[in-house]
């Protein structure tokens, strides 16, 4: 049983109605009801809860964590910001999605601006499986069509992904790396593109498949031994090595 906490941000759904009627409940509890699974136990988590409701309880008991956030970014604690970073290094999975490319836990991992193009048309994004035999991609078919979405553009400024996993392409012809795979410390990292607020993406079947592969992959080290650092005692009496 993997714990899984869903982080949203909650502030379009409470002042936007466009986005309101698409998630009513918020985004997190969208997530939260499509990826319910018998494998995951899920909470969430909003800005507005003390600690934005990533205590240190919640942050050390969470194998992944997803993070969802768009209009909002610079309101997030520096002091939490931190302790997911670490918990991430620590071995914490963590999957970022959509606008979350611009939030501060994954700009301070991956070390650039994490900027891009970007345009809100609605238009169709074709998402293309290129690393078929990833556990992310496990069971997706070979290209996911959503017939709205925003379009994001290259260049992206990330470090280059460990793994690429999925590319898009859109209907004003731009291309993206949509599916990216990091490792921070000992820690797992997703970055998967699609979930713009105006749209139902998050109540598409095959990108709740996609995001329910990428947590059981960025889980993988959340159980691994924390590294020991500092001043170590031999392993041996140093006579030995004599």
């Amino acid at each position: 049983m993997l714990n899984v906490t869903i982080w949203n941000e909650f502030v379009h759904e409470n002042i936007h109605d466009e986005v309101k009627r698409v998630y009513p409940e918020g985004i997190h509890m969208a997530l939260a009801e499509g990826l319910n699974s018998p494998e995951f136990t899920i909470r969430t988590a909003t800005l507005d809860q003390p600690e934005h409701g990533l205590t240190d309880e919640v942050l050390n008991s969470t194998d992944v964590l997803l993070w969802w956030g768009h209009m909002a970014h610079d309101r997030v604690d520096d002091e939490i910001v931190s302790k997911v970073v670490k918990r991430v290094q620590e071995g914490m999975g963590f999957v970022v999605l959509h606008s979350g490319h611009f939030s501060k836990p994954f700009k301070a991992l991956m070390g650039t601006s994490c900027d891009l193009k970007w345009r809100e048309v609605g238009e169709q994004e074709i998402l293309w499986s290129v690393n078929p035999s990833h556990p992310i991609a496990a069971g997706v078919n070979s290209h996911i069509i959503l017939e709205q979405e925003e379009m994001y553009g290259e260049f992206f400024d990330i470090p280059t992904p460990d793994e690429l996993i999925f590319i898009s392409n859109f209907a004003g012809g731009e291309v993206f790396r949509s599916g990216c795979t990091f490792k921070r410390g000992q820690g797992n990292i997703f970055y998967f593109r699609p979930g713009h607020e105006t749209y139902p993406t998050y109540y598409n079947p095959e990108i709740l498949k996609v995001i329910s592969n990428g947590i059981r992959w960025a889980a993988a080290n959340s159980y691994a031994v924390k590294p020991v650092f500092g001043n170590s005692q031999p392993v041996r009496p140093l006579g030995a090595l004599v």
